[in-house]
């Protein structure tokens, strides 16, 4: 009687099996950044919603506007409302400024490139007690359309 599998089939069955065994255990699998290590531009424009806040104002006076991102050629991405009401604007600034910076790094690794159009600023104003971006140019979040 002979074997169901020839013995060289079962060999090379078995090879299989263990190469897949072990490229499971590969330890150059992606990982996850510990909490408060993330790297680039989303955790840092998060940072900015966070310290931009709900952008309570009383008056115009109050409502600002802040370019945020980087263009390839020059320039932000956008613009965000922003409220002098509880704050000056520094920490903000800052954060805007880091993620210009990692927005910049990542266009130039990626190769990016910009349609080098200007993304006007369109001013902000006081509309029931929050700051937004002028008629005609708000998008989600009281931000200008994102423009490449």
């Amino acid at each position: 009687m002979k074997p169901l599998i020839p013995s060289r089939a079962l060999a090379h069955l078995a090879g299989l099996a263990l190469l897949l065994a072990s490229s499971a255990c590969r330890s150059d699998a992606p990982q996850l950044p510990s909490p408060g290590t993330e790297r680039g531009s989303a955790p840092l424009f998060a940072r900015i919603e966070a310290e931009r806040g709900d952008a309570a104002c009383d008056s115009d006076a109050q409502c600002h506007t802040i370019g945020v991102g980087a263009k390839a050629c020059g320039g932000p991405e956008r613009y965000l409302a922003w409220s002098s009401k509880n704050g000056d604007g520094t920490r903000l600034r800052a954060l805007v400024a880091e993620h210009a910076a990692a927005r910049r790094a990542e266009d130039a690794k990626a190769g990016m490139m910009s349609t080098c159009s200007v993304v006007p600023d369109p001013g902000a104003t006081c509309a029931a007690g929050h700051c937004q971006l002028r008629a005609g140019t708000n998008g989600p979040g009281g931000t200008a359309p994102v423009a490449r």
